[in-house]
């Protein structure tokens, strides 16, 4: 296996750098602190081709692959993993979604403008009551009538993008129990009976449009089914697999700010006159940073390999997620513990690293919920019966 990257894909992850540095990292305390992103900032994603990077150039994006994918990303969780939740979503779990199983008249319709930021997308699976439990749902579509169409009536929770959105994937009951009766529509977010609240009060993620979504006999024609009748379980997990690729690069991110910045207190701050990165227990926390961030982001980048070799990569999509993001926390944790009180305190950004992080072991399918799907994959046997 080669790991030496491509001359395109360090050119991407260097106009990645300077971007994030330039029009992110200055003002992601602030933005932090204020609960609330500029949305200046979604124009701005869109010019350098961020928003529609994992999407064909035919619809629009900038096509890249998937290991150049996971460069951009990386860079934006280390920046603000507010702003790479706006990317992520937009392209992993929404555009390449549509891409996958959209018909040609819906690529059309959407893919240039996720591109464009005219109409980022949302990705509505979790419910209220209904997190982990996503083949229970319990929003609803019923056939309309005589006009054709469907009518949809439900609740969505923690949902990234929003209240910003233009569109939004609503996975909904339109037959029996369980997941052979979901099926998956693309709902306009300015459809009569759609709202979007939302969310605040988060422990991380703070600067991120995160909302509650209400339908209320929100009427779609047909064309809006994303995917046949009865299988939006199965789009549902497969935009899974592309969005904890994604998390995983976002979680690799976190973890490579963190040893940024603890290497660099570490020399700057002196104790008992030296710095205390002479310090051995210093180093072993740094050095235990370092070792699992890389093998994060080796276990993400195999995962972008089999991706753009057209393989099945669900199981190791698993993987990355579940190791990175527990990466992620350990890593906050010890840079926190490396800038001692320091730390606790927003003047430095391991302290909002850690609380970012936090969630990631949540969202896109728990640690625990990774684990049941790896142990399995290789056992062959079921948790659920």
């Amino acid at each position: 296996m080669d790991f030496e990257l491509t001359p395109e894909q360090e050119l991407v992850r260097s106009t990645a750098r300077e971007f994030c540095d330039r029009e992110i990292v200055p003002f992601s305390r602030e933005w932090d602190r204020d609960e609330h992103m500029d949305r200046a900032i979604v124009p701005k994603l869109a010019e350098v081709g961020f928003l529609g990077a994992a999407i064909p150039e035919e619809h629009g994006g900038a096509g890249f692959d998937s290991v150049s994918y996971c460069l951009l990303i990386e860079e934006l969780g280390r920046a603000d993993s507010s702003v790479r939740g706006v990317v992520s979503v937009n392209n992993g779990l929404v555009g390449k979604t549509i891409v996958h199983w959209g018909t040609d008249e819906q690529k059309r319709e959407w893919l240039p403008r996720l591109c464009s930021g005219e109409a980022l997308g949302c990705y509505g699976l979790t419910e209220p009551g209904r997190g982990s439990d996503a083949g229970n749902l319990q929003a609803r579509a019923e056939r309309d009538g005589g006009g054709g169409g469907w009518r949809i009536t439900g609740s969505k929770i923690f949902i990234t993008n929003g209240t910003w959105a233009g569109v939004a994937l609503i996975f909904a009951r339109s037959g029996g129990p369980g997941p052979k009766g979901v099926t998956c529509f693309l709902v306009p977010t300015d459809s009569e009976g759609f709202s979007a609240t939302p969310i605040t009060g988060k422990l991380g993620l703070r600067a991120q449009d995160t909302a509650e979504l209400t339908l209320d006999d929100v009427r779609v024609p047909d064309a809006a089914r994303l995917g046949a009748e009865g299988q939006g379980f199965t789009v549902a997990m497969r935009a899974l697999d592309a969005g904890r690729m994604s998390l995983a690069a976002g979680c690799v991110g976190i973890a490579r700010g963190c040893l940024e910045a603890s290497v660099a207190y570490a020399g700057q701050r002196e104790q008992f006159d030296r710095p205390i990165a002479r310090f051995q227990l210093v180093q072993e926390l740094i050095a235990d940073i370092a070792v699992e961030t890389d093998a994060a982001r080796l276990l993400t980048w195999r995962v972008a390999a089999l991706a753009d070799a057209g393989r099945d990569h669900r199981l190791e999509s698993s993987y990355a997620k579940y190791f990175a993001s527990e990466v992620a926390v350990r890593a906050a944790n010890a840079a926190v513990q490396v800038h001692g009180g320091y730390g606790y305190i927003d003047e430095y950004p391991v302290g909002k690293y850690l609380r970012d992080a936090r969630v990631t072991t949540l969202y896109e399918g728990t640690s625990q919920i990774q684990k049941l799907i790896i142990g399995r994959e290789l056992t062959g046997e079921s948790a659920f019966g």
